[in-house]
């Protein structure tokens, strides 16, 4: 069985379906503080070759909770999503991320020794690397993170290589760039309060009642003045955890992955693809620059190509023609 801890929330669920959907068993752990029972209930609804779906309610700052998963449960590897993951909110209150992110995992890490299992797919961040030197940006580009969360992050990951040589827990960190789209079934979807994502907050602008887009700069270095940003389908995201997986089960060593197109759209490029899926036009402020956004930010995939055999298969239009179907369910 495969635990997934945050499995209630965006990216997680999307992942329980894939493993679900390939073959195993899975138990959620979540505090739904940021997931929703709700999706817990569509995922149990999900016929997927007689797997099941269990669900235990619990935090990872509370060691006893996590513990209380692996005695109820024959544990066989993990999949962490659970994190704080705002941005600007790290900034103003980093105890709160510290706290959560890095104690948390922490604590899961000791619970997965205490019950020898050792195995571990975490989802990790392209904000690691910070500022970018250099585009397409590779595993072996400077991490060098300009905010908290990417500090947690990035601490997490130096964390697992010392536990891989002191205890041999193997770990695969997955780098990801921006996740976009959702189950193409429209079984689950995305549901963050407040939004943060730039498509779902470009199309909520179409329904009534709907807010104007603000758009955060359009002076960039780049092609149309806007940010350029890898935007990666979130199922071809969760194809990725399960061949994550299978190299740990497989015997691979202890590594880490970007998770992107090696292809960038800009913020025009992705407001004007909404507007031709909506068929509607979109009412946009044009706002200055926000703090810390750099111009461009492009993966480089070659390693998760060539290691795990990954390929990203979605457009962006794919992406966002599914998002725009699970807002219409809301």
């Amino acid at each position: 069985m495969i635990l997934v801890t945050g499995g209630a929330g965006y990216i997680g669920s999307h992942n329980v379906i894939t493993l679900m959907e390939s073959g195993y068993d899975v138990v959620i752990f979540d505090n739904l503080e940021l997931g929703h029972i709700e999706t817990v209930e569509a995922l149990r609804k999900i016929d997927a070759k007689g797997k099941v779906v269990d669900f235990i309610k619990g935090d990872l700052q509370n060691y006893n909770e996590i513990c209380d998963v692996f005695k109820k449960h024959k544990i066989d590897s993990v999949i962490h999503f659970a994190a704080y993951s705002q941005v600007a909110e790290s900034v103003k209150n980093p105890q709160k991320y510290y706290f959560n992110n890095v104690f948390g995992t922490l604590n899961l890490l000791k619970a997965m020794l205490s019950f020898d299992v050792k195995k571990i797919v975490f989802s990790s961040t392209a904000a690691t690397y910070g500022e970018p030197d250099y585009v397409p940006i590779d595993e072996n580009h400077p991490q060098v993170p300009i905010n908290t969360y990417g500090k947690t992050k990035l601490m997490i990951e130096n964390i697992m290589d010392d536990y891989d040589k002191a205890y041999g827990l193997k770990s695969v960190r997955l780098r990801y760039f921006n996740v976009a789209g959702v189950d193409s079934k429209i079984r689950v979807g995305e549901w963050h309060e407040p939004e943060t994502h730039l498509i779902p907050n470009i199309l909520k602008s179409t329904f009534s009642g709907g807010k104007t887009f603000q758009m955060f700069g359009t002076d960039y270095p780049t092609k149309d003045g806007t940010c350029v940003r890898d935007y990666i389908n979130i199922e071809d995201l969760a194809n990725a955890h399960v061949l994550a997986l299978k190299y740990l089960e497989n015997g691979g060593v202890t590594s880490f992955f970007n998770l992107g197109t090696n292809e960038g759209n800009s913020v025009k490029e992705v407001f004007t693809t909404c507007e031709k899926i909506t068929g509607k036009q979109i009412p946009v402020d044009i706002k200055g620059r926000r703090e810390g956004d750099p111009a461009i930010l492009i993966a480089d995939n070659k390693k998760a190509k060539e290691v795990l055999g990954w390929n990203p298969e979605k457009s962006l239009e794919e992406s966002i023609l599914s998002a725009y179907n699970w807002e219409k369910t809301l």
